[in-house]
């Protein structure tokens, strides 16, 4: 094991060398990046929106929107294919997912059919249009009365389209407005997911994207009064249009439409040469310039309307003839007004209505106080584990910190190469690696202590300790590997950045702890030659505790019992305290522009909103403010209008620093995946460890995480902390952690059952846990370390996430022993070795020997 080739000891140094190859990209200034030669890794890890600012947005077709506009469609083709046919008809109607129209004739009803065959004939769909579906369905429930009927398979193909054609549209406009590296993607069947970093007025994205920019060149009809139109019925083939003037204009217009924006070629800001208004420039295509042309050639003297989205911009006199293809629209623009419907008209219209159902924004400010907080967190844990590993382990102590900076390096490499998101949570998971992976490091030390113990030589020792720490190790990180993988499935955003560098971390460690230390240990041996192990400054435990666990399991069981019982009582009493994530709704954080916030005042201007429960209270430092505003209930657009208004009242004395608006669609999902991310994790967990163990062992762990689960839950429910999307990421990482404690307990276990096959259980039970106390300990408090450095320092944002997780170490701690242990006497594992007497009390080997085998 401790042997290692020129080959293979190239192979370790290559992977360490190609890490910090790749890393380095992350220290250099942007510049100096660009002048590097291509052959050179110049490529960073991208950083979340939580880090850098920018917004997060997710857009949903609406799909009764499309349903009304198909039908509309349908309703349309009817008319005029029926017309072109000289077919009379009466009483063509919509409803539901229906058209109908009656025949007047009865000879003509086959001729109908025959003119509507187009409707009903089928579409091609897939990626070669190898597949095909059928849009509409015909009835005939009585003699000439035809039934159009829209089909499921029809509407998915359609919101499937509108959904593609989406992403190019909003591709289009968000790369108008000069933005670097935005994302636009498909998410689900009906929704687009746009995160945009560094965006410094999410206001305007916002503005831009919620607009379908529908645009429409109509006549107004002059014949009637637009007054008396309103008041009565307006003409055959009009509608009553408002402009977008305060107070509205209304305008009544022919519903004939001239052009349509499908005919642009082209749209840009620019100014009128008389007035030096802003205005918007366009050109037509060919077919365009020659319908807008004639139009305007017979309506000379006439008023035409210019159409966004059913709001009339301008409705100028036609003075002459437009021929050349080309005009201007005004209407009271700005600048930048003008330029955002240039960049509308540009990138064309929206298939469908887009409702945005989620929304999270960071301003550049927090990004980059995040960013410092989240450095300096990681810097003083990293400074804890190495001074606390030094401290523990002298020498030894060295080598396992040159093995975790290595771990960091190849993290942090592994980020840029995949161009993987780091998000405030994602630092988070690498400080929790941080501590993580000192685990396999104590592992295989305590291990080689104990064969050192027995009697082996130093080098018989410690290649026994990487061999025998292997299998525990392996096991231990897959199961906390098994709930990464889980949580970026069913995570969203920045709980996915925390799942990746938990993932890639477990990978990394298990490749420096069996590869990068075993080397360096060799290396130590050959040059150094000691004598025996090093020791270290402190001793946390007695080289072999004797302590009697399973004579209080009694106690620890009522106890853990007890509080099992009352935290889910309490859950089922008390409110816990969803965040917005579950209940929708929207939170924001503000910072007053003077020296101090007015959490009392800004509590009044916004109950005069009426906008329903309200709470603001003091966020970090007296700047600092957090508004809470409960779900609205009325749909998800109801929660933007929420955002607007809290905005136009505020935004005068303060900066909006972070935004998080959740709609009732989204929040629902969230809450499931949340429920269903922690019961699949246990699932996978049982399965596997049932696979590698026995049924008891699984069992075990899993009642033992169970344990821990609700022991969690009740701290939300005690403390009243927000339980949101972080409060899950933490849970299913306590998940891990205590499974992996658990697993090394148990791995001790099996291999025991093996060597003591006539032992009574409680003591060997007492052994194996006595056993690996040193190294539960060790772990726990490198990792306590860790975490309470990045509670202390990593900022508000997640400190309620770090102090979870803190309580979640110390509770999966006790109950890898107190809980996990016990369950396997209750499961009576080997039942035909109860030969001792129940006592209570348990005997352990001899102290500084081994325990004779049988």
């Amino acid at each position: 094991m401790l042997y290692f080739s020129r080959w293979k000891t190239i192979g370790i140094w290559g992977v360490v060398l190609l890490g910090v190859l790749f890393a380095l990209p992350n220290l250099m200034s942007e510049s100096f990046r660009d002048s590097l030669p291509g052959w050179v890794p110049s490529r960073p890890m991208t950083l979340g929106l939580d880090l850098q600012g920018g917004s997060h947005i997710l857009l949903a077709v609406d799909r009764n929107d499309l349903v009304n506009e198909r039908l509309q469609a349908v309703r349309d083709d009817i008319r005029t294919l029926l017309r072109d046919a000289r077919i009379g008809y009466t009483g063509l109607s919509g409803t539901g997912r229906s058209v109908q129209v009656r025949i007047r004739e009865a000879n003509e009803v086959d001729k109908a059919r025959t003119a509507l065959q187009t409707l009903i004939q089928p579409v091609t769909s897939g990626v070669f249009g190898t597949g095909s579906i059928t849009e509409v369905t015909l009835e005939e429930p009585e003699p000439g009365l035809l039934r159009y009927t829209l089909t499921d398979e029809g509407i998915d193909y359609r919101m499937s389209s509108a959904v593609t054609q989406s992403i190019e549209v909003i591709g289009r406009r968000v790369n108008e407005l000069g933005t670097t590296e935005p994302v636009i993607q498909r998410q689900g069947v009906d929704r687009v997911l746009v995160q945009v970093p560094g965006l410094q007025d999410p206001q305007r994205l916002k503005d831009i994207l919620g607009q379908t920019a529908k645009l429409t060149f109509q006549m107004v009809d002059q014949s009637v009064p637009v007054q008396e139109a309103m008041q009565g019925r307006p003409p055959a083939g009009t509608s009553v249009l408002y402009s977008t003037d305060d107070p509205p204009v209304p305008y009544l217009i022919e519903d004939r439409v001239i052009v349509s924006g499908e005919n642009l070629v082209d749209a840009q800001a620019t100014f009128d040469q008389r007035t030096n208004e802003p205005v918007v420039s366009f050109r037509f295509d060919s077919k365009g310039a020659a319908r807008f042309g004639q139009a305007t050639q017979q309506g000379v003297g006439r008023l035409f309307a210019i159409i966004l989205d059913n709001q009339v911009i301008s409705a100028p006199q036609i003075r002459e003839p437009i021929v050349g293809g080309t005009g201007q629209i005004s209407g009271n623009f700005t600048a930048e007004s003008a330029n955002d419907l240039a960049v509308l008209l540009r990138a064309g219209a929206l298939p469908a209505d887009l409702t945005i159902v989620e929304e999270r924004t960071v301003g550049p400010s927090l990004g980059a106080d995040s960013i410092a907080a989240g450095e300096f967190a990681a810097l003083v844990a990293g400074v804890l584990v190495v001074v606390f590993m030094l401290a523990a382990y002298s020498t030894l102590g060295i080598i396992a910190n040159i093995a975790l900076a290595a771990n960091v390096i190849l993290i942090i490499a592994i980020l840029s190469v995949l161009g993987a998101t780091l998000t405030m949570p994602g630092i988070a998971g690498i400080v929790l690696t941080v501590g993580m992976a000192v685990d396999s490091n104590v592992i295989i030390y305590e291990r080689v202590r104990e064969e050192r113990r027995w009697g082996r030589s130093l080098v018989q020792s410690l290649d026994q300790g990487f061999a025998r720490a292997l299998a525990t190790i392996v096991d231990a990180n897959f199961t906390t590997f098994i709930a990464a993988v889980i949580l970026f499935y069913m995570g969203t955003g920045p709980i996915r950045g925390f799942a990746v560098t938990l993932a890639i971390g477990i990978v990394t460690t298990v490749f420096t702890a069996f590869t990068l230390t075993r080397w360096l240990i060799a290396i130590w041996l050959r040059k150094a030659k000691p004598k025996d192990l090093p020791g270290g400054l402190i001793r946390l435990l007695p080289e072999e505790p004797r302590l009697p666990f399973m004579a209080w399991r009694k106690y620890a069981f009522t106890l853990s019992a007890a509080l099992s019982i009352a935290c889910v009582a309490l859950f089922f009493a008390v409110n816990m305290n969803y965040g917005i994530d579950f209940m929708g709704g929207t939170s924001i954080e503000v910072q007053a522009k003077g020296d101090k916030a007015d959490s009392a005042e800004v509590r009044a201007v916004l109950g005069e909103l009426n906008i329903g429960d309200v709470q603001v209270q003091e966020f970090g430092s007296d700047r600092d403010l957090l508004i809470r505003v409960e779900g609205q209930g009325a749909g998800d657009n109801a929660e933007q209008s929420v955002v607007e208004k809290v905005r136009l009242s505020l935004e005068d004395s303060y900066d909006f620093r972070r935004v998080e608006s959740v709609g009732p669609t989204v929040s629902s999902e969230l809450a499931w995946a949340g429920a269903m991310g922690v019961l699949a994790s246990l699932a996978a967990m049982l399965i596997y460890i049932w696979f590698r163990f026995e049924w008891q062992f699984g069992l075990g762990a899993v009642i033992s995480t169970v344990h821990d689960v609700i022991m969690m839950v009740g701290l939300y429910v005690i403390t009243g902390l927000e339980f949101n999307l972080g409060s899950i990421a933490a849970i299913l990482t306590i998940v891990g952690y205590s499974i992996n404690d658990t697993v090394v307990v148990y791995d001790r276990v099996r291999e025991n059952l093996r060597k003591y096959k006539k032992m009574p259980i409680e003591q060997l039970l007492d052994l194996s846990m006595n056993q690996t106390l040193s190294r539960t300990i060790l772990t726990g408090v490198t990792t306590l370390l860790a975490l309470t450095a990045l509670y202390l320092f990593g900022g508000e944002v997640i400190r309620s996430f770090t102090f979870a997780m803190i309580f979640g170490v110390l509770i999966g701690t006790y109950s890898s022993i107190f809980v996990a242990g016990p369950l396997l006497i209750l499961f009576k594992l080997r039942p035909e070795s109860f030969e001792a007497k129940e006592d209570g009390k348990s005997t352990l080997p001899p102290a500084g020997a081994q325990p004779s085998q049988t």
